[in-house]
């Protein structure tokens, strides 16, 4: 049996559910093909689930430091299948959410592994989709006027360093540990390699961090990775950086040992587990890219502004493209392939506009070009940062650690870039975001009366500093 749409998505993920409620608000006759959970990485191996054990293991510090807010406790313990409970139970209820929304805009679902045939009697043109269905009833066949991938993209390893899921694991393994390990190696020093590192160590796991840049989080400001490394630090975490990994050097026997190579020396790394966290790569195996003409380059799948791919009524969005690999970006992608869809002439994408986020602790934040990026791109800059230290809201919180900087085009006093380390700033970074597309001035910034006490002043006190005319520095 055949069935006719305006458009399939392939891929249930953040990008391609989001795509389909907005299909379906513009009059898009719309199927979603999934063959696991909709919600896809984020919702169940990334984004919340990790967030939910992040907060976990901020009240667990939190309550083990408590006599220092007055709260004397005893016999403080960590449980951590209870843990695991409660993150389960938060993934469900969105879960739920997500599907009362597909149900909400009548959005088709096949739960099922979708394919891209090539030509056939069905159409003229390679897209029509054929579902092998979860069930393991007959094949479904979907025809669409358009089609839309979010297949997603699935953690990398390194060659020699096979993820087992018992000694050598990705992220997904370690959402699903029943038991926290003593010790730990981490190998990969970005953004989700210090997001576990900073979460185990609060649990109280041993943790070390191996980085083959020069510094962790390489495409933050080279101030942000310093202090990062500095708090991470102040933690017990040892961090490793400009270390390769040799990965032919990993033996497994009661625990992990790997050797890395670090100023021209082998050292030897000893711990229970192995967390690998160098990348994410792309789903497009087996999905019937070799029925079209669409280009794949470097493991991505290749399209422009629009997102639409060489085949120009099947479009792509997400991971499986490459570039910030993030939930919110995939979403936004998504609604602007379907305005275009439409004809609604959307206008692309900024992606120095996007802000982006570290949900360790103390987190991080940041939107547009960090200061060593817009050197490079000729601007001339300056600066402005103000530490959490002389807030007053981060000392009654008790995390006075960090700061916020503004990187500013000396020129036309342009916003360049705002990057923030410390409290709450992943909650912060929107109004330099606000900022950005309005393409505000730190004067206009230092305009706009921040309330006292509150963790945002820092951003007001930053946007004076660029001036030198810091109210409390």
């Amino acid at each position: 049996m055949a069935t006719e749409y305006d458009l399939v998505i392939v891929g249930g993920g953040t990008g391609g559910y989001v795509a389909a409620i907005r299909a379906s608000q513009l009059g898009l006759k719309t199927a979603l093909v999934e063959k696991g959970k909709l919600g896809g990485t984020c919702l169940h191996a990334g984004c919340i689930p990790s967030k939910a054990l992040l907060r976990s293991a901020e009240v667990y510090k939190t309550t083990l430091k408590s006599e220092e807010f007055g709260v004397l406790t005893s016999g403080v313990e960590l449980d951590f299948s209870k843990v695991q409970g409660r993150k389960e139970k938060i993934v469900e209820q969105l879960h739920k959410g997500v599907q009362h929304l597909m149900k909400q805009g009548k959005i088709d679902i096949y739960e099922g592994y979708g394919r891209i045939l090539g030509p056939s009697i069905f159409s003229p043109m390679p897209g029509t989709i054929s579902v092998e269905m979860n069930n393991g009833e007959e094949n479904e066949i979907l025809i669409p006027k358009n089609v839309l991938l979010a297949t997603g993209s699935r953690p990398k390893s390194l060659p020699g360093l096979d993820l087992d899921g018992e000694y050598v694991m990705s992220s997904d393994h370690a959402l699903k540990m029943e038991t926290l390990p003593e010790s730990i190696i981490i190998v990969g020093g970005g953004v989700i390699g210090i997001e576990w590192a900073s979460m185990l160590a609060d649990f109280g796991v041993k943790v070390t961090v191996i980085e083959y840049a020069d510094r962790v989080l390489p495409l933050e400001d080279h101030e942000v990775s310093k202090e990062m490394q500095r708090l991470l630090k102040k933690k017990g975490i040892q961090v490793v950086t400009g270390a390769k990994v040799l990965p032919d050097t990993l033996v497994k026997d009661n625990g992990v040992m790997i050797k890395a190579l670090y100023k021209e020396e082998e050292k030897e790394f000893r711990a229970e587990k192995m967390l690998v966290s160098v990348g994410r790569q792309a789903n497009i195996e087996n999905i019937g890219l070799e029925n079209t003409d669409i280009v794949v380059e470097k493991g991505y799948i290749q399209t422009n502004q629009f997102f639409q791919t060489k085949e120009s009524h099947i479009y792509a969005i997400g991971d499986v493209i490459g570039g910030l690999q993030l939930a919110h970006v995939a979403s936004h992608e998504g609604m602007t392939a379907v305005e275009h869809i439409v004809g609604n002439n959307p206008s692309p994408i900024d992606y120095s506009m996007i802000s982006k986020c570290v949900y360790s602790n103390p987190e991080v934040a940041s939107v547009g070009y960090t200061e060593q990026e817009a050197k490079e791109k000729g601007y001339n800059v300056k600066t402005g940062k103000f530490s959490f230290r002389a807030i007053g809201k981060a000392l009654v919180y008790g995390e006075h650690d960090g700061f916020v900087k503004l990187v500013v085009d000396e020129e036309t006093d342009d916003l360049l870039g705002v990057h923030m380390i410390g409290p709450h700033v992943t909650d912060m970074i929107s109004e330099a975001g606000l900022a950005r597309v309005l393409d505000a001035t730190p004067w206009e910034i230092s305009k706009t009366i921040h309330p006292h006490p509150s963790l945002s002043e820092a951003i007001g006190e930053a946007a004076l500093a660029v001036e030198g005319k810091a109210l409390h520095a």
